[in-house]
């Protein structure tokens, strides 16, 4: 249903180094190092036809001043940026002043603003004007970019995942992370901003919950395929209805739509629209769409969310890459990835180190344009899985901000994949009751985490994690080896603390039978009402390696 993203990382360094050398131009460097750095950019995967006559017909006498207008002129034509615009970042409001009383002379038109920022959207018809201005006021800016394109995260085909039997979560994406019991008030005074293709009224939201504000793109959805997709993600943020519920049923909504008719956006108006979000009051901004590139605008814009008590939540991206999308690469977004109701890493999901959680984000139900309810797939669905939770954990602990109520979800994350943080899984997977209950000594969860196979050591690492509000002590493991049972001791874990029993390989069973079934049950003290039973269990099958 969305769009595929767009490598942009190249651009970036390009762009930077583009300044850099007009700079050096304006500083007098010596013609030569200003070559040499010239040489030394990278390609920019321009077209054959981007235009380069227009640098030479500047007034700058130096041929090499002039190349790196041509290299600039190329970077702004790449086909990964809006055709015929850049993004301007200026030294202080000063210079944007000036720049602003110049631009129309100049024959460039200010089609955006972010004075927070001191940053414009510029759009020009002739690339020599923008030379041209850079030249002759490079001292007024701090950085000159493409304005890069945004899109929603697209899916691959079914066909193209990789042959894992994933489960759809169905409309058990709550339940799946604990979000279970009185969620009534859950998110009470929050607001949640929607940064998307608009959201749509539906009964869900029932009545005052659901706002707008307008970037200049409108507020309501189109008609499109994909115009229904800000919708879906409100509503697993902040639904409160039994066939389209969300994390934070009573958490206000801010609808922004960033996308044009053709379903794009871009990174300044993503930047706009944080600034714009946070002005307005709202301390959770979910940006379920995102871009191989970033810069300063973007930066800027997180920067301000996070100084005013705000926290940007954005999806990593369905790409099956080892990087994450932009903003989620930003290590102080938080990042999210998508899991299926097995909790296994969905094909597509985006990894990366920067990775902090992983949502339910395969099969989930929610709602759409005109009142429907469809299953979609995707680390969109994931993200505001997580922007409900923080909304859910500011409202029952008012004293926290944002980012310490991300954190809090860091802690309390299930443990999945191998031991500890992983680039799959960041720190785990949302588990919202744990959250909710992390300073509640008689709430007590322990759990089977994880079944691993270390083929270095030839074992099964087995992890167990306490996830109750209190420490737990007088556990026991019972491992089945196919046929064979033995017990372990767990030592005693203190909330959120996890141990790995490790248990050798039979490889003459294994190779004999051709698999080993592995059943692995965790008992807990005699008296003790274990609060999630189900995650005291888990079964996997080593299968032997085949041979040629």
């Amino acid at each position: 249903m969305n769009k595929p993203l767009l490598p942009l990382l190249a651009a970036v360094v390009g762009l930077a180094c583009a300044v850099l050398f007009i700079r050096l131009w304006q500083d007098d460097h010596a013609a030569a190092t200003a070559m040499r750095q010239v040489n030394a950019a990278p390609s920019s995967g321009s077209s054959p036809e981007a235009s380069t006559t227009s640098a030479a017909a500047l007034q700058i006498s130096d041929p090499k001043v002039r190349a790196v207008m041509q290299q600039l002129a190329k970077l702004l034509l790449r086909h990964d940026v809006r055709p015929d615009e850049t993004v301007l970042t200026f030294k202080d409001a000063t210079a944007l002043a000036r720049f602003l009383q110049r631009a129309g002379q100049a024959g460039l038109t200010v089609v955006g603003r972010l004075d927070a920022l001191n940053a414009v959207r510029v759009r020009y018809s002739d690339i020599g004007a923008l030379q041209n201005e850079l030249a002759k006021n490079a001292g007024d800016y701090s950085d000159v970019s493409g304005n890069y394109v945004f899109n929603i995260p697209q899916t691959p085909a079914k066909q193209d995942r990789a042959a894992i039997n994933q489960i759809p979560v169905g409309n058990a994406a709550l339940p799946m992370v604990g979000a279970t019991g009185d969620r009534s008030t859950w998110g009470r005074g929050i607001t949640i901003a929607i940064l998307d293709t608009g959201v749509a009224a539906d009964p869900t939201f029932g009545t005052g919950r659901l706002n707008t504000l307008d970037v200049g793109l409108g507020v309501a959805p189109g008609t499109a395929q994909d115009d229904g997709h800000g919708t879906s993600v409100a509503s697993l943020a902040s639904g409160a209805s039994a066939d389209a519920p969300g994390v934070a049923p009573a958490a206000n909504i801010l609808s922004i739509r960033v996308t044009d008719v053709n379903g794009t956006s871009d990174i300044f108006t993503i930047s706009q629209a944080i600034v714009a979000a946070v002005d307005a009051g709202a301390k959770v901004i979910n940006v379920s769409m995102g871009g191989y590139g970033t810069n300063p605008t973007l930066n800027g814009a997180i920067t301000y969310a996070l100084n005013n008590g705000a926290v940007v939540v954005a999806a990593a991206g369905n790409d099956q890459a080892a990087e994450l999308a932009w903003p989620a690469a930003d290590p102080r977004v938080v990042s999210v990835g998508a899991v299926d109701k097995a909790g296994q890493q969905v094909i597509f999901s985006n990894s990366g180190p920067q990775l902090q959680l992983t949502a339910p984000g395969y099969g989930v139900q929610t709602a759409w344009l005109d009142g429907q309810r469809v299953y979609v797939d995707g680390t969109s669905a994931s993200a505001p899985i997580v922007s409900g939770a923080i909304a859910a954990v500011m409202s029952q602990n008012p004293t926290l901000t944002a980012s310490e109520a991300a954190q809090v979800l860091d802690r309390t994350a299930s443990d999945a994949g191998p031991p500890g943080p992983d680039s799959s899984y960041g720190n785990g997977i949302l588990n919202v009751g744990w959250a909710m209950n992390l300073n509640n000594p008689a709430y007590v969860d322990t759990a089977v985490t994880s079944h691993y196979y270390d083929a270095a050591n030839n074992q099964m690492d087995f992890v167990v994690q306490n996830r109750s509000g209190s420490t737990m002590a007088g556990m026991t493991l019972d491992v089945t080896a196919g046929t064979t049972t033995s017990d372990y001791i767990v030592s005693g874990l203190q909330p959120g603390q996890s141990q790995v029993i490790r248990v050798p390989v039979n490889t003459a069973q294994l190779n004999s039978a051709g698999q080993i079934r592995y059943t692995t049950t965790l008992v807990n003290p005699i008296g003790i009402r274990d609060q999630v039973p189900s995650n005291n269990q888990r079964s996997s099958v080593l299968t032997a390696p085949t041979t040629h």
